[in-house]
């Protein structure tokens, strides 16, 4: 229910054969030996997310003038922060500033990989079949945005959308600027940042946004997903996989200060849209009267050509990264974990096992591995995670 109130323009209501090293190592099959090596001090901090949001965030400026405006709501399942306070409407350099300073906080990308498999199973004495989910992990490529996290030093460039490019510009609808395509040779210019939060502050729309991008450019997607899938057919998975590159935290909204945009946000209000089928009505009505600016984007960069046309990183390659994760994102997958891999599952798939003091946890501690390991050379041998 939650991805339909956000289709609807709403805010939604609330040493081991299994292991892999940290380095490239010759003969493994996971690994890229063409990769530059990965030392142990290039890993990305230990965090929670909590701990990411606080130190990723950028420090507020030191001007008496600033004004700190906090979100009305943060969409916990899209990322989306929302934004309605009168001066942002009103004052054109007040949202600049606020653009500016929302530019400055990275986007939070994600691979995610998930693998499931149907069965069928009898329910009543009923046949149905059912969608099993055998791991879904997540790994957080933030840290990868920065060539130094903790200077917060990037590649960024905070930018507004070229005359050519079909966006809403004021507009319900994605359209290019008035007279682009006559005009692409001469080289018009578009509208600055502070040209467009003029534009949106004199708009006389009743219900109007002022939407903020962040976005990942630079990123091999394709190779990363043919390298992860490959992986996970090495340990002989017979399911469906899926792999994905999520993004978090990368948009930010600014509705007009008014009693509609108010209703919107407000959780219980968005359910009884919901539950009582309103929304049949609520969304053409808020569609369409909804002037929406989608024009300033902030792009963080993983990677550009150089003059020469070759790729420069600002942090590491696809294929460092894959070096670096291999080993245990294949422990967690035969593992059939689920949720985000951090540095530590990094540090544990290339540790011997733990050795305990006393004798019998010791054995004990000894013959689970030892069911585990060969379960897992049983699965690679003969197949696992197919549908039955």
């Amino acid at each position: 229910m939650s991805k339909l109130a956000s289709s609807l323009g709403l805010a939604s209501p609330g040493p081991d054969g299994d292991s892999f090293s940290l380095h490239s190592q010759r003969g493994d099959p996971f690994l890229d030996g063409d990769a530059p090596e990965i030392h142990d001090d290039d890993l990305p901090p230990l965090y929670e997310d909590s701990e990411v949001e606080a130190a990723l965030l950028p420090r507020a400026p030191a001007e008496d003038s600033f004004l700190v405006i906090d979100p009305v709501q943060k969409d916990a399942n899209t990322g989306i922060t929302y934004f309605m306070h009168r001066q942002l409407d009103t004052e054109p350099e007040t949202l600049e500033t606020q653009v500016k300073w929302w530019a400055k906080s990275p986007p939070r990308p994600f691979v995610r990989i998930s693998g499931t498999h149907q069965e069928t199973v009898d329910n009543m004495g009923k046949k149905e079949r059912k969608r099993i989910t055998d791991f879904d992990i997540s790994i957080e490529l933030t840290p990868y945005l920065y060539s130094n996290a903790a200077n917060r030093t990037a590649w960024t460039e905070l930018r507004t959308v070229e005359n050519e490019e079909k966006v809403r510009r004021g507009t319900v609808l994605r359209k290019r600027a008035p007279g682009a395509k006559q005009h692409i040779e001469l080289g018009d210019a578009k509208p600055t940042l502070a040209e467009w939060c003029h534009r949106y502050c004199a708009s006389h729309a009743g219900l109007k946004s002022f939407v903020f991008k962040r976005k990942v450019v630079g990123l091999d997607n394709q190779r990363l997903k043919d390298k992860l899938e490959g992986l996970v057919l090495s340990t002989s998975y017979r399911g469906h996989i899926d792999i994905s590159f999520p993004v978090k935290d990368d948009t930010c909204v600014v509705f007009n200060d008014c009693k509609t945009n108010a209703w919107r946000l407000t959780s219980w209000i968005v359910w009884l849209s919901i539950f009582t089928l309103m929304f049949i009505f609520t969304w053409p009505y808020l569609f369409f009267r909804t002037k929406r600016f989608e024009v300033v984007v902030a792009e963080w960069t993983f990677s550009k050509p150089s003059a020469t046309g070759a790729r420069q990183f600002v942090s590491i390659s696809e294929d460092q990264w894959y070096n670096m994760w291999g080993r245990a994102i294949n422990k967690a997958v035969m593992e059939k974990r689920q949720g985000t891999l951090d540095q530590q599952d990094l540090l544990t798939s290339d540790m011997p096992d733990p050795v305990f003091d006393n004798p019998t946890v010791d054995g004990v501690a000894g013959i689970l591995r030892a069911g585990v390991r060969a379960m897992n050379e049983v699965n690679r041998q003969l197949g696992w995670g197919a549908d039955s």
